[in-house]
């Protein structure tokens, strides 16, 4: 079966809740979602607003604060916030990645090795059994390296352990200076083997969120390698589908798994600053136009909050005195701009009873982005 690109967008849009707002809990909602990318603390808020009717930030402040949903270091070796009931499969399916990425060339150029990772792991954990700041927890490493090599050191074990942030409070449940606890339960990681029941969850889940896609996206989606996940595949031969992509690349899909048709009516949206759904694939033409690729996805790795219409990136926003200030790449008509204009007043009301300036320290990009038509959408109906 061949899917085309506007019915890939669609089926994306559709599981990732950017169709129709659901009337889901948050919990329910980042379950349905997968994982939501957390390195600012705002923008998981901002997804769920986008994706959930009726979003309450505090009650995501209530379930982050129960561990319900939980925020690691996860896919892409990146913050994400994820269910609490799949992030021990997601963490061992990253085992490989973590092992090699932060027990790796700068833990190894402090003179440490695996080994010492290994034997500081238990008593680490052990010392994150209640929720230690990064200055508590440098200075257990400390005692046991030395102050040369504890910098490292704890670069390479805040990624690896499994550790989850603990809420700090603040506007966003988290602030600027993270909280550790450590996850509990189950064996400590070792090695670099990769764990195939997990890899198997990881394709499963990342499928159901944002399926149909390819081996290349599911690489790109969670920095895994390429031969473990072919292999994972053809053990799920028979539980997953095989369809043709528009280019003529082989995508896999769960059988049932909803694909809206290419008509369907994609609603304006304003998502936030690195928002999972632009980062999920390897071919990020699904929503981002080649033309804004570069523009929006800046060199150094931020993501810029971003105007979706009609399925796409079309523009820019950012949080100005009375409302949102929108920048369109290219001209939008006024049923747009109106929807955008709706849209922009829930996000500021969203934004003035947490953090009005959202993002303030990234302002520094719109200086370099192409001339666009820029709107001031205001914060109140007028």
């Amino acid at each position: 079966m061949r899917i085309t690109a506007r019915e890939l967008n669609r089926a994306t849009l559709g599981r990732q809740l950017l169709l129709e707002r659901a009337p889901l809990g948050v919990a329910d909602g980042v379950r349905r979602v997968v994982a939501l990318q957390a390195q600012h603390p705002g923008s998981a808020y901002l997804a769920l607003w986008n994706r959930l009717a009726g979003f309450d930030p505090a009650e995501a402040d209530a379930v982050l604060g129960r561990r319900e949903v939980v925020k690691a270091t996860l896919m892409r070796i990146t913050l994400h916030a994820v269910h609490a009931e799949d992030y021990r499969a997601f963490r061992e399916a990253m085992q490989q990645t973590l092992y090699a990425s932060r027990l790796g060339f700068r833990f190894a150029a402090s003179g440490l090795t695996p080994s010492d990772a290994a034997e500081l792991l238990p008593g680490l954990l052990a010392f994150a059994e209640v929720p230690r700041s990064s200055a508590e927890m440098r200075g257990w490493l400390e005692e046991r390296v030395g102050p040369e090599r504890r910098e490292d050191a704890w670069w390479g074990l805040r990624g690896y352990a499994p550790l989850h942030h603990q809420p700090t409070g603040g506007p966003w449940a988290f602030g600027e200076r993270p909280s550790y606890v450590a996850v509990g339960g189950g064996t400590v990681p070792a090695g670099r083997e990769v764990v195939p029941e997990a890899l198997r969850h990881l394709v499963l889940r990342y499928l159901a969120g944002f399926g149909p896609a390819s081996v290349a996206d599911m690489a790109q989606f969670a920095m895994v390698r390429r031969a473990p996940l072919r292999r994972v595949l053809g053990e799920l031969d028979g539980v997953v589908e095989r369809l043709e992509g528009p280019d003529g690349t082989e995508l896999f899909d769960l059988p049932g798994a909803p694909r809206p048709v290419a008509e369907t009516p994609a609603p304006p949206r304003l998502l936030g600053m690195w928002d999972s759904v632009l980062l999920a694939y390897a071919d990020r033409s699904r929503l981002i136009p080649s033309a804004y690729r570069r523009v929006v996805i800046r060199v150094n790795g931020d993501v810029l909050p971003t105007l979706l219409v009609d399925g796409e990136v079309a523009g820019v926003w950012r949080p100005a005195e009375g409302g949102i200030e929108a920048t369109a790449f290219h001209e939008l008509p006024e049923p747009v701009w109106e929807g955008l204009a709706e849209e922009a007043r829930g996000l500021h009301a969203l934004l003035a009873g947490r953090d009005p300036a959202l993002y303030r320290r990234y302002a520094h990009w719109w200086a370099k982005l192409p001339a666009g038509q820029v709107r001031l959408l205001p914060g109140e109906e007028r």
